[in-house]
């Protein structure tokens, strides 16, 4: 005889979301406050250092920095790519806390070979369009 399967209280069930929450929240709360764009406070990038290349998360911080300030123009000249990540990951992240909200299944984040392929050919697309002089306006100014 099976025994019977109690429901996950809701507290436990918001404990990872929420937890996630808080591990992304708290570094994006100090780029909020401590400004990239102000000399000093944050590493040079190493492959802009040694190469002169914009990488692909160049400009990441000011972008994270614009966007917690509401500056979506400034976070998408800063870098596209990470504001388009910012979206997908908090669509993620909202499907997840409404899963555990309702009971049901968390969301499953898989990635096929296709897509691992994609992602890395749209790296490095980005990449080098934004170090050409047509995507000059992907690339972040220099500080």
């Amino acid at each position: 005889m099976n025994a019977p399967v109690l429901p996950v209280p809701l507290g436990r069930r918001l404990a990872r979301p929420l937890a996630a929450l808080v591990a992304v929240g708290l570094p994006t709360a100090y780029v909020a406050a401590v400004d990239p764009n102000a000399p000093g406070h944050y590493p040079t990038c190493p492959v802009l250092q040694a190469t002169g290349w914009f990488c692909p998360g160049c400009g990441g911080l000011r972008c994270v920095h614009a966007l917690t300030h509401g500056d979506l123009n400034a976070a998408g000249h800063d870098n596209l790519l990470v504001m388009v990540l910012a979206v997908a990951a908090a669509v993620f992240w909202l499907r997840w806390l409404w899963s555990a909200v309702t009971g049901g299944a968390p969301p499953r984040f898989v990635v096929t070979l296709p897509q691992t392929v994609l992602l890395a050919v749209a790296l490095v697309v980005f990449t080098v369009l934004r170090n050409l002089p047509a995507g000059a306006g992907l690339a972040p100014p220099l500080v």
